[in-house]
């Protein structure tokens, strides 16, 4: 997605690492140049806004509930395969570990 404006720093470079960004999982200096980026662009804004309001609402909701240690090894894998660049298999990653 862009905006098709020109920003410093690019609409998909913020929306690749918008959850970082909400996580707080970035160099200072990398926030900074996101809130810069999310004054001058409001599609971006909008989906960070989005995004914090879903990300609030799922902690609301499901914050107190323990996760089966092996549902996280799966939802880990899963997103250690997407960091990484691998390619996602197209079967369910369950049945793939069972």
């Amino acid at each position: 997605m862009s905006c098709g404006e020109p920003h410093e720093t690019d609409c998909s470079e913020v929306l690749d690492h918008l959850y970082e960004f909400l996580d707080h999982e970035m160099p200072d200096s990398d926030c900074t140049k996101f809130e810069v980026h999310f004054e001058e662009c409001s599609p971006c804004l909008e989906k960070y806004g989005l995004e914090q309001a879903v990300k609030k609402l799922v902690k609301r909701c499901c914050g107190q509930d323990d996760v089966p240690s092996d549902l996280r090894a799966k939802v880990m894998g899963r997103i250690d395969l997407i960091r990484s660049g691998q390619a996602i298999p197209d079967k369910d990653v369950a049945t793939a570990q069972e």
